[in-house]
């Protein structure tokens, strides 16, 4: 794959913000091995310790919401990949900024699902991110 195709399919960089470095790693697990991957469960035991549990079932319900209302596909990359696709760029951001800019994360998972009606996967995701502000580790995008 040459560098300009590289740069075509992952045109983001990785996030700087642990928590969403976190959270991207869950997608690409989840979303590559399934929603019960263990290494995606083992991520979240390690970040957050006995609190774990909240966190890994609200990205199991968002891993799932998403699959069952997209009605386009949604690329992820594999785990070792330092950058990240449109997709997972935009579902990092609709986490960054559910709380504060519900608008825009509303718009942003309009697009991303292919469908204007996306209010249970928009209280999926910030089900998820208030979890993470609740333990603090917010997301940023």
């Amino acid at each position: 794959m040459t560098i300009t195709a590289t740069l075509s399919a992952l045109p983001h960089v990785a996030p700087v913000c642990d928590h969403a470095r976190l959270v991207l790693f869950a997608i690409r697990r989840m979303g590559a091995h399934g929603l019960s991957d263990a290494r995606a469960a083992h991520g979240f035991l390690t970040a957050f310790g006995e609190g774990f549990c909240r966190p890994l079932t609200l990205a199991r319900a968002l891993m799932a919401d998403v699959a069952a209302t997209s009605s386009m596909p949604i690329s992820i990359a594999p785990c070792c990949c330092s950058r990240m696709t449109a997709s997972e760029q935009a579902l990092l951001t609709i986490l960054a900024r559910v709380e504060q800019a519900p608008v825009s994360a509303s718009l942003l998972m309009a697009d991303l699902l292919g469908h204007r009606r996306v209010e249970g996967v928009l209280a999926s995701a910030a089900a998820l991110a208030a979890a993470f502000a609740d333990e603090g580790r917010p997301i940023s995008a």
